[in-house]
């Protein structure tokens, strides 16, 4: 066998092995058009190199000039292929002059078929036969078609094309496929077209070997679809390697992960969704296994966001019971992501589940412990507005929980306090910490009927994933300040007691305090008697003795004004005292 049939025959097969293999990746990816280009212009370059064999075994001038007519064929599909995997693998290239290109090869086909022996000869006269690799081949002498000129220019466009392309993937940044694919490429289509200038213008006496270019061509394109799949595979690894770090997370974290296929409705879930779930893990689960699982109570409201997430193409979210098969219930919350196929459709659910169950729990029983709270509580957000109040909120305002949710808590306030609470909330905001408020100042609330009461309110602030809320506990004080009322009352009678009582243990110290005054003032007047019955009385000693008299009757009416002041009920009024003055007043009440 001959150097020429063995090396030829060769270049077919391999370009016939990748056409193979590229058409099965194509098959088992519908969408992957790339590689359905690829495997055409492998599988035309194989047909390619049969018609050169073809020409070179030619015996007689219409064998070579047949051979020459269909070897246009499977370069049109080079060429087209061509155009193709540059603007739908690498993405680059004008789209006009790929199909500029497009349109002159078929021109350049069609003219082939119609005018003359084929493309590149009008007529051809003898076949010349040359030395090529050892042995002797075929080589077609005769009149040029300048139609061929059409196909030329093709070349060029194409050249063209191919450079503009490389000119914008390393503008992109992609430098090993402009300098490598493209570059490679361009150069082969290069010296393709001169060789078929100087051949088929008869400038040289050459055998065809554009298969050879063609052959490159080719590998510069199975070079890019092999290092897309070397890149693949590199991603598929730490593809892999992310989802066995993602499982272990998800494990630690307690998160069970799972896929809906909507095509054929199945669900594929992890070890830890499957346990949250109770399902076998050799069982074939469905979307209606999975519902069937959720709470009669809950379902339509799953079905429902679900339904939702697929036509709005939004995230899936949810929070739902799950009746287990040993009848005990589990609360789920799930969160989910819908994907989506080239036509927009979707076709695949993505999303994690985890076991709530507990926290629900403890939402419950803070739930109960805030209906059962003695005092009013209310949760107010960062905007003033409340989002939680109690049983007992409704009992001391009047109003009902669907008339206070969402209202700011200024609602609560009376209106001469109104104006400046906002302020005092954003005050507390701004440096939030446990305290009383209004501390040292009396606070009234408001009821719904317009009636103000006393209360007491305590904050606290609670950090949320929500943001900053206060807690609000207010406290009714009205029962305590009538007890404090009375109380009060009660402490001036037992006062007035202690006075009376007081009184009656000093009343033989007071009798002997009056009746100083009043003997004094009797002695005087009998003075001042036996000086009138003089016959010439002492005025001067009269108006002494008459000084005396005012004096005691000055200090019986003090007395007496003090014992009636000390026995009326009267609040106790604190004010100072002059410790000399009653020290005084303690003597001469004491001095008998």
């Amino acid at each position: 066998m001959s150097w020429v049939t063995v090396i030829w025959s060769m270049t077919a097969s391999a370009c016939l092995t990748l056409a193979g293999i590229y058409f099965l990746v194509w098959y088992q990816r519908r969408t992957a058009w790339d590689n359905l280009l690829f495997t055409l212009a492998s599988a035309a370059a194989a047909v390619y190199t049969g018609c050169e064999l073809w020409m070179m075994r030619a015996e007689t001038p219409a064998q070579f000039a047949a051979a020459l007519r269909w070897f246009h064929v499977p370069g049109w599909v080079v060429i087209v292929s061509l155009v193709g995997f540059v603007r739908l693998h690498l993405r680059a290239g004008r789209p006009w002059l790929g199909w500029t290109i497009c349109a002159l090869r078929t021109l350049a086909l069609l003219l082939n078929f119609l005018v003359g022996q084929n493309l590149n000869y009008r007529e051809i006269t003898r076949l010349r036969h040359v030395p090529f690799l050892g042995e002797s081949v075929s080589v077609a002498e005769g009149v040029s078609n300048p139609c061929m000129l059409v196909a030329q220019l093709g070349v060029v466009a194409l050249l063209v094309f191919v450079a503009d392309a490389a000119i914008t993937l390393w503008r992109r940044g992609d430098r090993r496929q402009a300098l490598a694919t493209c570059g490679g490429i361009e150069f082969l289509a290069l010296a393709a077209i001169v060789q078929s200038v100087l051949v088929f213008w008869q400038i040289v006496h050459w055998p065809i070997t554009a298969s050879f270019f063609c052959w490159g061509i080719v590998v510069a394109m199975g070079y890019e679809m092999s290092y897309e799949t070397l890149r693949a595979a590199r991603l598929s690894d730490d593809l892999r390697e992310g989802e066995e770090r993602m499982a272990l997370a998800a494990e630690a974290a307690g998160f069970g992960v799972w896929m809906w296929t909507i095509a054929n409705n199945r669900v594929w879930g992890s070890e830890r969704w499957l346990s949250l779930f109770a399902f076998d893990p050799a069982e074939a689960i469905t979307l209606p296994m999975v519902i069937e699982r959720v709470h009669p109570e809950d379902r339509e409201m799953v079905q429902a966001t679900v339904r939702r997430a697929l036509s709005d193409q939004t995230d899936y979210a949810c929070e739902h019971r799950v009746i287990l098969p040993d009848g005990s219930a589990r609360w789920i919350s799930a969160r989910g992501r819908t994907y989506l196929d080239n036509q927009g459709r979707s076709t695949r659910m993505l999303g994690a589940s985890i076991d709530i169950t507990e926290r629900k729990r403890a939402d419950e029983r803070f739930r109960l412990a805030v209906e059962a709270s003695p005092n009013g509580i209310v949760l107010v957000n960062e905007l003033g507005r409340m989002v939680l109040v109690n049983a007992e909120t409704e009992r001391l305002f009047g109003y009902s929980r669907a008339d206070l949710i969402g209202q700011t808590v200024e609602l609560l306030v009376p209106e001469r306090f109104r104006g400046a609470h906002p302020g005092h909330r954003a005050g507390f905001f701004a440096k939030p910490k446990t305290r009383a408020m209004g501390a040292g100042r009396d606070l009234f609330a408001l009821r719904k009927d317009g009636s103000e009461f006393p209360v007491e309110v305590g904050l606290s602030s609670i950090q949320s994933e929500e943001g900053l809320f206060i807690l609000t506990v207010i406290v009714d004080i009205t029962a305590r300040k009538q007890a404090e009322l009375e109380i009060a009352e009660q402490r001036k009678e037992v006062a007035h007691l202690s006075r009376v009582t007081t009184l009656g243990e000093i009343s033989g110290s007071l009798a002997h305090e009056l009746s100083q005054p009043l003997g004094a003032i009797l002695n005087n007047t009998d003075s001042i008697e036996m000086h009138l019955q003089r016959p010439t009385p002492d005025l001067d000693e009269v108006r002494a003795i008459l000084a005396d008299i005012r004096q005691d009757d000055l200090r019986a009416g003090e007395i007496i004004h003090g014992m009636r002041a000390f026995l009326r009920r009267r609040e106790l009024v604190m004010q100072p005292l002059e410790l000399g003055h009653l020290a005084g007043e303690a003597v001469r009440l004491v001095s008998a």
